[in-house]
């Protein structure tokens, strides 16, 4: 049997999702979870063989989940499934060791064979993101990431220099370097333009 963990904040899909998989004989649902903090606490306390997760979520996100478990080195492998068909996103996640990045307007059965394959030590990787990821570098440093991402939420140089614990003017060295990279006007198309492109 194949143990998996599902996380996904919005009820329905995740409904949905765990239905179909609850269909095949091969694969255990052992919990599901509507935030990225309560799929950590189930990834520790279940030792899943997969957690499947959505990017967006509260508390931490499907990347932040994913670079966690690789960090602590567990041996759960993690499957995204997203509506983000974003270069970006799969470039970030397989740098945090996702072994698996689909899109939810994927088949189910296509679901369940990327989840075995997975499980058997391969990879499942949704075959136009993986070329199209290899096209565009993302040119950011993470430090310029959170930092633009802080500021795409409305907070000034000030607050993002007391949220990271860096000087103001460092945060502005951030927040230039970022907009320079992108060739954008000011923070918030930075912001945007980094959004659009998956690099956040």
């Amino acid at each position: 049997m194949i143990r998996f963990i599902l996380a996904e904040d919005q009820g329905m899909v995740r409904g949905a999702l765990a239905a179909l998989l609850r269909l095949e004989a091969d694969l255990q649902l052992v919990a599901e979870v509507a935030d990225g903090e309560a799929a950590w606490r189930a990834v520790r306390e279940q030792a899943p063989d997969l957690l499947v997760t959505d990017i967006e979520m509260p508390g931490l996100t499907g990347l932040e989940l994913a670079q966690r478990i690789q960090r602590h080195g567990l041996a759960t492998r993690v499957v995204i499934v997203t509506t983000f068909a974003r270069a970006g996103y799969l470039r970030r996640a397989l740098d945090a060791g996702v072994a698996g990045y689909l899109l939810k307007d994927a088949p189910a059965s296509q679901l369940a064979q990327a989840l075995r394959q997975v499980h058997r030590g391969g990879r499942a990787i949704d075959p136009q993101l993986a070329v199209d990821a290899w096209g565009e570098p993302d040119p950011l440093t993470e430090r310029e990431r959170q930092v633009l991402r802080l500021a795409g939420e409305g907070l000034g140089a000030h607050d993002i220099a007391a949220r990271l614990n860096l000087s103001h003017g460092t945060v502005r060295n951030y927040l230039s370097e970022a907009i320079g990279k992108l060739g954008a006007g000011n923070r918030i198309e930075a912001y945007r333009l980094a959004h659009q492109k998956g690099w956040l």
